[in-house]
């Protein structure tokens, strides 16, 4: 799953990132989401807006995602995670597959996502995102984005 180096506490720390944030969106946890991130977090999401300053920033659209999806909810899949550190941070770099879930459990839809992650060790010791990146590819002559890998 991971690539790079050493490191082997680094790399069971961001993993325990990605379970967090699987577990967050399933869960529909704002406040477990945003958790995630550093209070000066800089996130350039693939929706709406060129860029969030801030986790309290960031809350705002991650409540209206979570509100959004009503009784369903979506279940994130990481892929092909690679990981490089260097002294107290970390860039992840992967491919994450959003799953709409019926209440029952049932696939209604996916979509994929680039995404990369810069996380700096804060000084308690904990890994914060400081910086997001999502993205997809565009066709060139139309325009349209694509969400299938």
């Amino acid at each position: 799953m991971f690539q790079g180096g050493a490191h082997v506490t680094e790399r069971k720390e961001i993993e325990a990132i990605l379970d967090h944030y699987r577990t967050a969106v399933y869960a529909k946890d704002v406040d477990a989401f945003i958790e995630l991130y550093d209070e000066d977090a800089r996130v350039f999401d693939l929706w709406g807006r060129w860029l969030y300053r801030g986790s309290a920033e960031w809350r705002k659209p991650a409540a209206e995602w979570f509100g959004s999806l009503g009784t369903e909810r979506s279940s994130p899949e990481f892929h092909d995670v690679q990981i490089d550190f260097g002294d107290g941070v970390a860039a992840v770099h992967a491919f994450v597959t959003y799953k709409g879930l019926s209440a029952e459990g049932k696939e209604l839809r996916s979509m994929d996502n680039r995404i990369t992650w810069v996380l700096r060790k804060n000084s308690e010791g904990a890994w914060k995102i400081v910086h997001e990146h999502t993205s997809a590819p565009v066709d060139f002559e139309t325009g349209k984005v694509t969400l299938r890998r």
